[in-house]
């Protein structure tokens, strides 16, 4: 079979479910279960015993038409818990099949979960879904980002067929929404070319804050992060703070968004950042 045939034709379904448990001083992973190609390193305490850290790996590599992946992750009552990727996630050419990738974050009373993985790559021919859900309780914090690169442009391959869904929902227990968005983005559609989507960028992103009250002076502090030549912005819907990005080089929107970070996290979880290790290989 010719290598572009095996990659039509073959497709991975993968399942990873988290819980993490706290005593008030420290943090661990109480639960673990997974079913194909999706799995966690063991966990880390780069701050304090009360921050627990993973590394969410999916072992192929990239993500092929016909595959889908599902995290279930819980921060029970207390926990504090971090998760990132050891690199960027690739969705190939889909040929005519659909991707998808869905999330599920409860994040318990007093809890506090930060998700922040590294970029998405959608290659030119790709069928990419992407959700992102989280519950909230009362008193639980969530800190989130993503970020996306429509083609490789870098290497002259364009995002010139194809399409990206998105979703996230941010929601009390109880259903109530905070924070509610849908995007769709097919290659070659104009409306992308607007200054109020993508104005012709083929990189974006969006990092959101919910469950922390933001006052005035959070919303100050972040805005002098953002120098007046970045095509980025920072808003306050109601408990959710959401900053968002668009460019051409998504490193730039990483470093962006780091250095909001290293502004938000003394303010909604009382620490400094530190960076992830895995960031640096």
């Amino acid at each position: 079979m010719k290598p572009v045939e095996a990659l039509h034709a073959s497709q991975w379904h993968a399942a990873l479910e988290l819980a993490f448990r706290s005593d008030g001083q420290r943090s661990w992973l109480a639960h673990r279960r997974h079913s194909g190609p999706l799995v966690v390193q063991r966990s880390f305490y780069p701050e304090d015993s009360r921050l627990c850290q993973m590394v969410i790996v999916h072992p192929p590599g990239g993500i092929a038409g016909g595959d889908q992946l599902e995290l279930q992750i819980l921060a029970e009552e207390q926990a504090c818990a971090q998760l990132t990727t050891p690199g960027a996630g690739k969705w190939y050419r889909g040929f005519g099949r659909n991707a998808r990738q869905s999330v599920r974050i409860q994040v318990a009373r007093e809890a506090m979960c930060e998700w922040l993985p590294q970029e998405n790559i959608v290659f030119d021919g790709a069928l990419a879904g992407m959700s992102l859900e989280v519950e909230l309780a009362s008193g639980a914090v969530f800190c989130g980002w993503d970020f996306t690169c429509l083609g490789r442009p870098h290497s002259d391959q364009y995002f010139v067929s194809g399409a990206v869904r998105q979703s996230t929902v941010i929601k009390r227990p109880d259903g109530v929404p905070l924070f509610r968005e849908q995007a769709r983005i097919s290659a070659g559609d104009d409306l992308c070319k607007g200054p109020s989507i993508l104005a012709n960028h083929c990189s974006y992103g969006t990092m959101l804050v919910a469950g922390a009250k933001a006052d005035d002076g959070v919303i100050d502090a972040a805005r002098e992060v953002i120098s007046k030549d970045v095509n980025a912005g920072i808003s306050r819907i109601g408990d959710v703070l959401v900053a968002r990005w668009v460019g051409n080089n998504i490193e730039a929107g990483r470093n962006l968004f780091t250095r909001l970070w290293s502004v938000l996290r003394p303010w909604y979880a009382g620490r400094e950042v530190v960076m992830p290790r895995i960031w640096a290989t």
